[in-house]
């Protein structure tokens, strides 16, 4: 990234983050702090009103906007190929917003780089993920928790869990706080805190039924993050498997 790049982009993360310290900035772009002052310098003398506040960072006047930003064909390439994920992978609300999205980031491609990002497209393919595992009901109900999540509501459902209780039933009513959802292996997960266990507890949306966004409302647990949660690992079974050298390759590769 060379000098004109790297202050674009410092100027696009103060507009995105709002303040930043000029040593998260270093660290963002791998460079020196001497370097970041610079780049604010010749950034406020180009005429960007960057402000700067003693022991906080850098920050944007308010109300200063950039004017449209151009994509390369290989950021073109990325943005469009999300669309495509999320076509396949999320709700009707979303599917309609990426494909209104798609048809924007088209429209303001020059010729030419909407022409080769074309090209490269037509090189890669996103596939379905066990398709029929994602039906009509689950992207209905990926909606309805989603929202649920934004609003902070709690969530009623009957759950099919894969073993039998003690009683021999598989299907429990359950009442949750969904803090996040999560794709795993082509399979959408609620992580949620569970009313019946006290416990965090994760769920497949495909075996939910009978799901109700309830009006009443849920904080998370203090400091909850979902980005940094790794559920507990009570596994403590080692498995050896002895495969003929022949196919040794073959079983690496299915995991």
């Amino acid at each position: 990234m060379n000098k004109t790049e790297r202050q674009l982009a410092i100027t696009l993360e103060l507009q995105r983050t709002k303040m930043l310290k000029a040593e998260d900035l270093a660290a963002q772009f791998e460079t020196s702090v001497r370097t970041i002052y610079r780049d604010i310098q010749a950034l406020s003398e180009a005429g960007v009103p960057i402000v700067g506040a003693p022991g906080q960072g850098y920050s944007l006047m308010e109300g200063y906007f950039l004017p449209p930003v151009g994509f390369t064909a290989d950021e073109a390439v990325a943005l469009l190929m999300g669309t495509d994920f999320i076509e396949q992978k999320l709700d009707g609300e979303y599917v309609s917003a990426s494909k209104a999205a798609r048809r924007k980031i088209e429209a303001v491609l020059p010729e030419q780089v909407r022409g080769e990002s074309a090209r490269v497209r037509e090189t890669m393919r996103l596939l379905h993920i066990r398709e029929s595992v994602m039906g009509r009901k689950e992207k209905d109900y990926l909606g309805q928790v989603r929202r649920a999540i934004l609003e902070r509501r709690k969530l009623s459902f009957t759950y099919l869990k894969k073993m039998s209780e003690l009683d021999g039933k598989r299907e429990s009513r359950r009442e949750v706080a969904p803090y996040g959802l999560v794709l795993v292996q082509g399979n959408w997960m609620l992580i949620a805190y569970c009313d019946l266990r006290q416990d965090i507890r994760h769920f497949r949306l495909s075996r939910m039924t009978e799901l109700t966004v309830l009006e009443e409302r849920f904080s998370m647990l203090p400091g909850f993050d979902l980005s940094r949660y790794r559920p507990p690992d009570d596994r403590n079974m080692r498995i050896v498997v002895r495969v003929n050298l022949d196919i040794a390759d073959k079983i690496a590769e299915t995991w």
